[in-house]
């Protein structure tokens, strides 16, 4: 499997590393692509609550954001997109949600992931789809049910 996932540090927050955040891609993608080129680009508060609000219009920081690339042309077909995480809000959520900070980047990066792939929980069914595709991939890497109350 040839998936490339490049990693842009926007802010000082501490945050996994590159090959920590390309397993949990990995995992994410298999059995769904064998090849793939994604970028994912860790930001502070301020740029994520910009992101946020220019594409979703919602207001201030968002944990995670995904942008599919689509439909592309034969030299670019494997880009499936973007994934932004904001650092400092993914930090300040697993403390408050008496998580392990790892576990909780693993199940963002692996919901982003998801998302370039298709996934959405916009409608109920589709949720529960996305959130079992979620804990499958999580409990083969080791980590806790990220629905399931601390």
């Amino acid at each position: 499997m040839s998936v490339r996932v490049s990693v842009q540090r926007a802010c000082r927050e501490p945050a996994p590393l590159r090959a920590q955040l390309s397993r949990w891609v990995r995992s994410a993608l298999a059995g769904h692509r064998r090849d793939a080129v994604l970028m994912l680009r860790l930001v502070d508060d301020a740029e994520s609550a910009e992101l946020n609000s220019r594409w979703r219009q919602r207001n201030g920081p968002t944990n995670v954001l995904s942008f599919p690339a689509g439909e592309m042309p034969e030299p670019l077909q494997h880009f499936l997109g973007d994934i932004v995480i904001c650092s400092p809000l993914v930090a300040r959520e697993a403390a408050a949600q008496g998580k392990l900070p790892e576990a909780h980047w693993a199940h963002l990066v692996i919901h982003g992931t998801l998302h370039l792939l298709g996934f959405d929980h916009v409608k109920p069914r589709e949720a529960g789809i996305m959130e079992e595709t979620e804990r499958r991939i999580l409990s083969s890497l080791g980590y806790p049910d990220p629905y399931q109350e601390a």
